[in-house]
């Protein structure tokens, strides 16, 4: 009897067979860095729709593993030979204390390369063997499940899955600058696409003396927490100030329009970013309507800076708030107490449908180029590694 960790991976299953042996192995090397990095022994063998990783700590790199982008679900379990009665045998055993009468149970079976007997007769005969007084068989929502996989090299018996997050491995796709700040929306949309095989470098406009005094930290924790989902890998964060911008702005005593023009200046300074870091598109936690900056409108508005050769991903524009909470906390982005993140350089009554006319003629009272240099002349560089960050001082 082998103990083993299975993975079991959705979406890349249903590629084309050399476009998935290319995701399957991209998905096994970022499953090697992970363990690596961790100093957890290992192998890893790959199996028709499962990966399999044998290792003394299973527990711990089953908790790693179910980080890992493409992966769907993860599994200890244990390999016995193909012999019906044996699978009986152990499945019996891995359920003893953890049913009692009154529960329901269900066996999933499989069978694949295996003569003899079908799934059906093999889930019947486990189930058979598990039963006992008391106990009553519910095959759509069972308080508890074994699953059992025959193969012609063995079977995996287990009876706990832990969710992975899905979508495609971290490389399969281009990498991408996501604007992050301290809110909830911005670490979501960002996180959709790294799981999207999106390798994801972050930028933070930072608001300086105008922002609320828990902005700073709540956007190294954003950083932070996204940086889990990339175990064994370091990502970056790029921080500029925007606080040259803020005061040219108060100095023409521009109001009603100042959201407007900072987010044209903020897509201006990433697009300069996104271009020295050769990315393939900007990410933004942008939501239809959610504040005044979001109308259909001003996201017109602010769209007609994007170059035709670059993309610009919304992946929460039609959430509701609440889903993005939802999947905040789903995820471990979400700050219960953030403090203040507040900013001082917006209006009152923000506008809501600007007109372009309007905002080109304010942005002329402004040297936007020289100012979009001067920000950029105050990067700083945070690097986040399995949840921990550090700041990169240049020499």
């Amino acid at each position: 009897m082998k103990h083993l960790v299975m993975i079991q991976f959705g979406e890349l299953f249903l590629k084309s067979e050399g476009v998935r042996r290319y995701y399957v192995k991209i998905l096994m090397g970022s499953i090697h860095t992970a363990l690596d990095a961790a100093s957890l022994e290992h192998a890893i063998h790959q199996h028709r729709g499962r990966i399999l990783i044998s290792g003394e700590e299973s527990e711990a790199i089953a908790n790693i593993v179910s980080h890992i982008f493409g992966v769907v679900g993860v599994a200890r379990c244990v390999c016995i030979p193909t012999d019906k009665e044996e699978i009986a045998r152990v499945a019996a055993n891995m359920s003893q204390g953890k049913l009692h009468p009154g529960m329901t149970f269900a066996v999933r079976a499989r069978r694949s390369g295996v003569e003899g007997f079908t799934s059906q007769e093999l889930g019947a005969y486990v189930g058979s063997a598990i039963w006992f007084e008391g106990l009553t068989v519910d095959l759509s929502q069972p308080d508890y499940a074994m699953y059992v996989e025959a193969r012609h090299w063995g079977t995996l018996i287990y009876d706990t899955i832990l969710p992975g997050p899905g979508g495609l491995p971290m490389g399969t796709q281009a990498r991408v600058l996501s604007l992050l700040s301290a809110g909830i929306d911005s670490p979501v949309a960002s996180w959709l696409v790294m799981r999207r095989g999106c390798p994801t470098t972050f930028l933070n406009l930072d608001g300086g003396a105008y922002a609320g005094s828990g902005v700073y930290n709540a956007v190294i924790t954003n950083f932070t927490n996204l940086s889990r989902w990339s175990p064994g890998r370091k990502i970056t964060l790029l921080q500029l100030n925007m606080e040259p911008f803020y005061e040219a702005l108060l100095a023409k005593d521009i109001i009603k329009n100042r959201c407007i023009l900072c987010k044209r200046f903020m897509l201006r300074v990433a697009v300069a970013v996104a271009k020295d870091e050769n990315v393939a598109a900007l990410v933004m936690g942008d939501t239809i309507g959610q504040v005044a900056s979001q109308t259909l409108e001003n996201l017109g508005v602010t769209d007609s800076l994007i170059p035709p050769d670059m993309l610009l991903l919304r992946p929460l524009i039609t959430n509701d708030k609440q889903e993005t909470v939802d999947r905040a906390r789903e995820i471990g982005t979400f700050q219960e107490s953030p403090g203040d993140l507040s900013c001082a350089v917006v209006p009152k009554h923000p506008a809501v449908a600007a007109a372009i006319t309007d905002i080109e003629n304010e942005e002329a009272k402004i040297n936007i180029p020289s100012l979009i240099e001067t920000v950029l002349l105050t990067k700083k560089v945070f690097i986040a590694y399995d949840g921990a960050v550090e700041e990169i001082v240049k020499k």
